[in-house]
């Protein structure tokens, strides 16, 4: 995973993106919630590989299972 995901403070201000490209985790993750396939976004972004898109939904899933936070189930 690591080996695709980069986190460098002079591209996209720092944010996780796929390695050589300018491409947020965050925007992957979004658009596959959205109803994008990864067929899509292979697409949509050519310099994407499978193993890109895969390695982004692996980031997001360890920053979620990292941090918990209570949901005010209540409300």
């Amino acid at each position: 995973m690591h080996e695709r995901i980069v986190i460098d403070p002079n591209i996209c201000h720092g944010q996780a993106c796929i390695r050589g490209t300018r491409i947020p985790v965050h925007q992957i993750v979004r658009m596959l919630a959205n109803g994008d396939t990864i067929e899509d976004l292979l697409e949509e972004y050519p310099t994407l590989t499978r193993e890109d898109i895969l390695a982004a939904l692996n980031y997001a899933a360890s920053l979620a299972e990292e941090e918990v936070t209570p949901l005010d189930i209540a409300g």
